[in-house]
């Protein structure tokens, strides 16, 4: 019997630097492992160190029941000297403490807590009042007018002006106000940036620590229930921290460094072990498939 005939294909065979057609197969488990190693070194790679010490700095210490020095004098968005207790009446307070000039989590607590506000049935001004207080020192009322501005604009209600203050001072009164709170931060001269924690302080209307939410998104219920205990002079208990740090903005590849990577790398993890089962089920199958195969056959 004559020889079976061969498909002969019309594309030109796929050359290799080693010579062989087969030194890269183009099947799926071959993908599945160039994604497999792509990730293992992106992700795999250790977080670059930069001032641990300031990481380490940046945290909160609950002090549930501190009565903050409500008689520190910090300046207002147009300048003007005000005491902390101007800023107090019969009202919660909502404190967050963050720099203005912040390119990492400082704008988005901030974001987080004006939507916040949006969804509660209370309203700035009526119900409670806001301060943020900068820790920048070399901050000044400008940067808190503006600031100020686009979070009134974003929140709409009006009323609301006299009810958020955006607050700067000197180092001496910041860091007082920072350790009634238990707001741990650090500078990092290398990068010009504050590393710090992100979250919100509730204060009763005379002062007093009632409770703390942290990270960038704070629940409208909790946070309701939060300040109607605080108007009552009601007190809270420490809850578990999920710590986000404000770190270091890297403008030359436009990506955060520290302040995320472990989120990142702990979804990586996952997913490098998902792609690990994959690679595994897709080479046994290519095996079971080879060994399966018909060798070719020559003339009879």
């Amino acid at each position: 019997m004559g020889a079976r005939k061969r498909t002969v294909s019309n594309l030109p065979p796929l050359k290799s630097r080693g010579g062989s057609q087969e030194a890269f197969s183009r099947g799926p488990a071959s993908v599945a492992i160039a994604v497999f190693l792509f990730l293992f070194a992106v992700l795999g790679r250790p977080p670059v160190a930069w001032a641990s010490s300031s990481l380490d700095a940046a945290r909160f210490d609950q002090r549930i029941g501190t009565r903050l020095p409500l008689s520190l004098t910090f300046r207002d968005e147009g300048g003007r000297p005000i005491p902390l207790a101007r800023c107090f009446d019969t009202r919660p307070v909502v404190l967050s403490l963050a720099y203005y000039d912040c390119p990492n989590l400082c704008t988005i607590v901030l974001d987080g807590q004006v939507r916040s506000f949006l969804s509660l049935p209370y309203l700035l001004g009526r119900d409670f009042s806001a301060v943020t207080v900068s820790i920048d020192p070399n901050e000044g009322p400008d940067l808190a007018r503006t600031k100020k501005a686009a979070y009134l604009r974003r929140y709409g209600h009006p009323g609301s002006e006299g009810a958020w203050h955006f607050l700067t001072g000197r180092f001496t009164e910041i860091r007082r106000l920072a350790d009634a709170i238990g707001f741990h931060y650090d500078y990092d001269p290398a990068s010009h940036q504050y590393a710090h924690p992100s979250g919100l302080v509730i204060l009763t209307p005379d002062g007093r620590v009632a409770r703390y939410f942290f990270g960038v998104e704070y629940d409208p219920g909790q946070l309701k229930l939060a300040l109607l205990e605080a108007a009552a002079g009601r007190l809270g208990s420490p809850i578990d921290q999920v710590v986000l740090r404000c770190y270091h903005y890297d403008p030359r590849t436009g990506k955060y460094a520290l302040a995320v990577i472990g989120l990142i790398q702990g979804a990586g993890a996952i997913t490098v072990l998902a792609l690990s089962v994959l690679v595994g089920m897709l080479l046994r199958g290519e095996r079971l498939a080879r060994g399966s195969r018909p060798g070719p056959e020559g003339p009879e």
